[in-house]
């Protein structure tokens, strides 16, 4: 019967730790396996990411492209048949876009002309394509951007 004091992993599941620097009869003692001298030699040595040895690192060799625009406004794309979830008559904002579970909390948001909407909303948000106004307005609603 399996009990708590019978209990051993599978042969071959565990294997010792190698115990260096225990003598030169251990074939591992004296510099325990690091050589002599040099960066790997020393207590708390840790290569950066991406060192490889003294040799040029990978991303230096490579080219660089382009440019990343830090300033670009990155909006989040809703449809305009996602507005119907909403109730006839409430506000559209980007609070309730996030509590819907639409958008995250971060950033702008941009209607897109995507399919209908049958209520009557007002929708304040970042940005609003034309089509998507004009279908707003004519569902009865009001738009401010």
């Amino acid at each position: 019967m399996l009990k708590l004091n019978t209990l051993t992993p599978s042969a071959g599941a565990r294997k010792a730790k190698k115990r260096v620097g225990r003598g030169p009869g251990s074939g591992s003692g004296k510099t325990a396996a690091r050589g002599h001298k040099g960066a790997r030699a020393r207590s708390g040595y840790s290569a950066s990411p991406g060192f490889e040895g003294g040799q040029m690192p990978l991303h230096r060799r490579l080219p660089k492209r382009g440019f990343t625009n830090i300033f670009k406004k990155v909006y989040t794309l809703i449809s305009l048949e996602d507005l119907n979830r909403f109730e006839a008559g409430s506000v559209v904002d980007v609070q309730a876009l996030v509590n819907a579970g639409l958008v995250k909390n971060d950033g702008f948001v941009k209607i897109l002309a995507n399919g209908e909407v049958t209520k009557p909303l007002t929708v304040k948000v970042d940005k609003i394509s034309q089509g998507a106004k004009e279908r707003i307005v004519t569902a009865g609603g009001t738009v401010e951007e």
